[in-house]
C-alpha cells in the first residue's frame, strides 16, 4: 500500500495530479485510514498507470473515464478515432505552418530536413523488416481500407501524381 506522496513519486506525477484524479472520479484510495491518510493498493497503482499513459497520448481527462470502463468498448473505440483525427488535423496545421515559415525565410532545405520523403519512409519500411512484396501489401491494405487518407498520405511524402496513381492501383 502507498500514500498519495508515494503513488505520486512512483508515478512521477505531482501529488496535486492525483488528488486532481480523484476529485474527477477516475482513481480512488484503497482506504482511508483514521488520521485521513489515502493508501492506494496494487490495482490502484495499475490503474494510474494507465491514466497516466492516456494523457500522456493527449486524450483529456474527461474522456479517459471513458476508457477506463471496459463495457463500453464503443466509445472507447470512438474516443481513440475522435482523438486521433484531431491530432491529424493538428499535424496538418503544423505542417502549414511550417510551410508558410519557409516561404517567408525563402529557405525551401528547412522544410526537406524535417518532411518524411518517400525514400526516407522505403528506408523506414526496409529497416523495420519490409521488403518489396510486404510493402505492396501493406499499400494495398491501407488504399482498400482508407483510400482517401492513403492518397494523402502519399501526397505527404510528396510524391508526383503519376506515381501516386501507380502505387494506389497496386
Amino acid at each position: 500500500m502507498l500514500t498519495v506522496t508515494q503513488l505520486a513519486r512512483k508515478c512521477g506525477i505531482s501529488r496535486a495530479t492525483i488528488l486532481y484524479y480523484e476529485r474527477e472520479n477516475l482513481l480512488t484510495p484503497t482506504l482511508r485510514s483514521d488520521n485521513g491518510y489515502r493508501w492506494y493498493g496494487d490495482s490502484e497503482i495499475e490503474r494510474l498507470k494507465t491514466i497516466v499513459s492516456y494523457r500522456s497520448y493527449g486524450i483529456p481527462v474527461a474522456n479517459i473515464g471513458t476508457l477506463l470502463d471496459r463495457n463500453q468498448g464503443l466509445s472507447q473505440a470512438q474516443i481513440l478515432r475522435d482523438h486521433f483525427n484531431e491530432l491529424e488535423k493538428e499535424i496538418a496545421l503544423l505542417r502549414d505552418q511550417q510551410k508558410a515559415i519557409v516561404a517567408l525565410l525563402q529557405e525551401p532545405k528547412l522544410l526537406e530536413e524535417y518532411m518524411v520523403t518517400k525514400e526516407r519512409w522505403v528506408e523506414i519500411m526496409k529497416a523495420s523488416g519490409f521488403d518489396e512484396l510486404a510493402m505492396r501489401t501493406w499499400h494495398q491494405n491501407f488504399e482498400n481500407m482508407e483510400p482517401e487518407e492513403h492518397q494523402k498520405f502519399l501526397e505527404s511524402l510528396g510524391i508526383n501524381d503519376e506515381e501516386i496513381a501507380a502505387i494506389r492501383k497496386l
